[in-house]
């Protein structure tokens, strides 16, 4: 052979042997099945142990063995409604039949993948079907995870602005790595690890006088903000967003919505801050983007910003991720946008998010302990309080004296065991349970919803009682820990 022909092998005999040595050693799910009974003790061995110890304190360990949808199942197959989704990432349910077709159609397609000195079709096409739903935004630049895309717009707009500043609010949430670190407001998540990013300063949230105040040195590169906070689900005043995108122009600041949780439609709008006619700088998404499958993260912004970073043949890769525009999280990317469009989740989310808040609202003149009830679409919070009762009340100090919060465990964990609700509170030393279910959720998965809520608040009302008798033991657990 010659010239081009010296290159063209006949692989299929290599490729049929190497399938046949590797399947006869690796099958996936005989391993899982195996081992399942094992996880925490590999866990205990060789990850994290104080993980496990928890789940076997409050009594989750119970081996989910199948996702489906908005369920989970456990090792009994047991069925239960999933109000955390993965903290946001199983937007459309787990296992969604067209997400995993365009994941299975891209590895048969065997695209030369993650080349590097080449360009991704898949990847121009997701970054073109983003930019459609948020036209007044010019560019994409993808990462591996919502952290990430966080680190992304510190750079930018840093390099953008030339200044160092980053302003970010109290209660707010950004991530786990340095420079998000850095932006986020808990002493739990930063305590030990500092010292953090230089220049970043944090302002109450739904505070335009504080954020005036901090933007009137022009020295502020970004502002950062969850349209609608994680911690707490807390949701702006009217004029809060608008009048921040207003400040942030007039002083020279990037805006940047941080909708890595809140966007895909979770609050009934595609991103939040449609709910406020608002149009940042910079967009930061990930999460339910993944498809629940294969991690990304997008950050849309303006072109203007881009070009500052990207200016010279030379700067052609000044920032990137090694893994950011593979192919399995650009297909992932492409199919989530499909299927919420096709079935309608957005609206869904709207729909259903609005029947649960009113449902749950009306109840609180029947229950001195809840205290609001508040979202959008289908990120809602369900915030607890003082009673007033005597009995209640002398319960609840008891409870705050071991541990700020605990209250909420006593209606997150009989939801799980007694109703098989999966949720979680709203943040350390948070008084609110915090619901994120998948967007498919139906009629029947509201009812499921607001009549366990109903049946746990009404216990936890009944002292002594279950409920009360569970905060005893792990008011216990409080007190021995922090001895």
């Amino acid at each position: 052979m010659t010239g081009r022909d010296a290159f063209l092998v006949d692989e299929r005999p290599i490729k049929r042997r190497m399938y046949c040595m590797v399947k006869a050693n690796l099958d996936i799910s005989e391993i899982v099945a195996d081992r399942q009974f094992q996880r925490g003790a590999l866990h205990t061995r060789y990850l994290n142990e104080q993980l496990v110890r928890v789940l076997k304190t409050i009594g989750y360990d119970v081996g989910f063995q199948r996702g489906q949808g908005q369920y989970l199942f456990d090792r009994d197959n047991a069925r239960y409604l999933d109000l955390l989704s993965g903290f946001g990432v199983f937007a459309l349910g787990r296992n969604h039949p067209v997400i995993r077709d365009a994941l299975k159609s891209v590895l048969d397609s065997e695209f030369a993948n993650l080349v590097q000195l080449d360009i991704s079709t898949l990847a121009g096409v997701l970054a073109e079907r983003l930019i459609a739903q948020v036209p007044y935004l010019d560019k994409v630049f993808f990462a591996n995870s919502g952290t990430e895309c966080v680190e992304a717009a510190i750079k930018f707009a840093r390099g953008a602005t030339g200044r160092t500043g980053v302003i970010y609010c109290d209660h707010g949430y950004h991530g786990l790595t340095y420079g998000s670190l850095s932006l986020t407001d808990d002493a739990n998540f930063r305590g030990g690890f500092g010292p953090l990013l230089p220049d970043c300063s944090v302002i109450p949230f739904n505070d335009l006088e504080a954020l005036e105040k901090a933007l009137m040195s022009r020295q502020v590169a970004a502002f950062i903000v969850e349209p609608v906070q994680g911690k707490g689900v807390n949701i702006p005043s009217d004029d809060y967003l608008p009048g921040a995108a207003a400040l942030c122009k007039k002083y020279g600041t990037i805006f940047v919505a941080d909708e890595i949780q809140t966007g895909l439609g979770r609050t009934g709008r595609f991103l939040a801050v449609e709910h406020w006619n608002v149009e940042p700088d910079m967009v930061l998404l990930s999460k339910s983007l993944s498809g629940g499958h294969v991690p990304v993260g997008a950050v849309l912004m303006r072109k203007a910003i881009f070009d500052k970073i990207f200016d010279r043949m030379d700067r052609a890769v000044v920032h990137g991720s090694t893994f950011a525009k593979n192919d399995l999280a650009m297909a992932a990317g492409i199919a989530t946008l499909e299927v919420l469009k096709s079935e309608k989740l957005v609206e869904n989310a709207e729909r259903c998010g609005n029947r649960i808040v009113s449902t749950l609202s009306a109840m609180i003149p029947r229950y001195e302990l809840l205290k609001k009830v508040r979202g959008k679409g289908l990120m809602i919070g369900v915030e607890f309080g003082p009673p007033k009762s005597f009995a209640l009340k002398a319960s609840w100090n008891l409870l705050e004296s071991a541990s700020k919060g605990l209250f909420c465990q006593l209606i997150t964990i009989p939801l799980f065991k007694d109703h098989k609700i999966l949720t979680q509170v709203a943040g350390h030393a948070s008084h609110t349970v915090k619901m994120l279910p998948p967007l498919t959720i139906t009629d029947e998965d509201c009812t499921w919803i607001e009549n366990s809520f109903d049946e746990v608040i009404a216990a936890s009302h009944r002292v002594p009682g279950a409920v009360w008798s569970l905060g005893k033991t792990l008011m216990d657990n409080a007190v021995r820990k922090s001895a």
